[in-house]
């Protein structure tokens, strides 16, 4: 079971790679023990809920939010992010295609971590949200809650829960971002698992930290250059046992894609047989960062796999023949994005 075993050892374990013969699927879903990098992590706040390191982000997807979702957990994806936020998200159509994993391909809803996220009146469509812009905040948010109960609801799965709700972005004053914090606060354990918050600030996270009566699981936030990279916000999230998810990786660094370092082990790679070299390069360095798991948004079924595939290669060479090469990458990375 995923998102609610205890916790387990981050220290490196055995593995062994086969030389020749595994498809991108058979690697991406392989049984055999997996590497550091792509060991699932666990909060301070909350060590029986395990989190994927590589969770798929189903943002855009729209009409083909099923389908997509269904092929990313048959490719071995065993993290859903999504959001009760209908102008960009489909949650209905995300957790239909959860049921047709669970359905047809024997995934147990026990072995999967399911993350939604509450969206305030700012940031959904006023024509189309899910709960009325004229209730007060807090039956805003026990609206959008119910309706992301019934979407992530799947026969013969036992009563629905979430695995963590993430407070999308925080509200116009600290006031009303605590208000709305107590409200998620009532539906742990019972119906949500652990809590998060997404697109915030280092000090509205500190406040949340210091307010609330749980503190969060996860930030969910984009890495890139316009942020630094949020190197403190980090900093602070290791000390306090907080995940760090990163969204935009690939799309929001450019620069980093063209840098060096990637440009360097994206060679090594290639050179090992890895596909799609530079983007599993820099998923693998920005998953290097201790206490952080990544977003991956493909709608291309051979790159869900792909990326799955090369992430436990590289995972298990840099426990390796390439640790000291791992070593030299991680520490230019660090250095280009101001990493202490």
């Amino acid at each position: 079971m995923l998102s609610r075993l205890s916790r387990t050892s981050l220290a490196p374990r055995g593995h062994s790679i086969r030389q020749a013969g595994p498809t991108t699927r058979e690697m991406a879903t392989s049984s055999g023990p997996l590497p550091v990098l792509l060991t699932p992590l666990v909060s301070k706040t909350s060590p029986e809920v395990k989190i994927p390191r590589i969770i798929y982000g189903t943002a855009w997807k729209k009409d083909q939010s099923s389908a997509l979702v269904h092929k990313a957990l048959k490719a071995g994806f065993q993290g859903v992010d999504t959001a009760a936020q209908p102008r960009h998200y489909n949650e209905a159509l995300v957790g239909d295609g959860i049921s047709k994993s669970i359905s047809r391909d024997g995934i147990r809803r026990e072995n999967l971590y399911i993350q939604t996220k509450f969206t305030s009146i700012s940031g959904q469509d006023p024509k189309n949200m899910p709960y009325d812009a004229s209730q007060p905040l807090e039956q805003q948010i026990h609206s959008s809650i119910a309706s992301s109960l019934r979407n992530l609801t799947f026969p013969g799965s036992g009563e629905p829960y979430i695995d963590c709700l993430v407070l999308h972005s925080p509200l116009r004053t600290i006031e009303e971002t605590l208000q709305a914090w107590k409200v998620f606060e009532s539906y742990v354990p019972s119906k949500i698992s652990t809590l998060g918050i997404s697109n915030t600030t280092l000090d509205v996270l500190q406040a949340v930290c210091k307010e609330g009566a749980i503190k969060p699981c996860v930030v969910q936030n984009r890495f890139y250059p316009a942020t630094h990279w949020d190197v403190p916000l980090r900093k602070f999230c290791r000390e306090e046992g907080i995940v760090f998810q990163s969204f935009w990786t690939l799309t929001g660094n450019p620069g980093l894609m063209k840098s060096k370092v990637v440009q360097d082990m994206g060679e090594t790679l290639k050179e090992a047989g890895i596909g799609d070299e530079r983007p599993v390069a820099l998923y693998s360095l920005v998953l290097g960062l201790e206490g952080t798991s990544v977003l991956n948004g493909t709608t291309n079924e051979e790159r869900m796999a792909g990326d799955l595939a090369g992430l436990r290669t590289v995972g298990a060479m840099i426990e390796g023949v390439w640790k000291e090469k791992w070593e030299e990458w991680l520490g230019e990375f660090k250095d280009l994005i101001g990493e202490p």
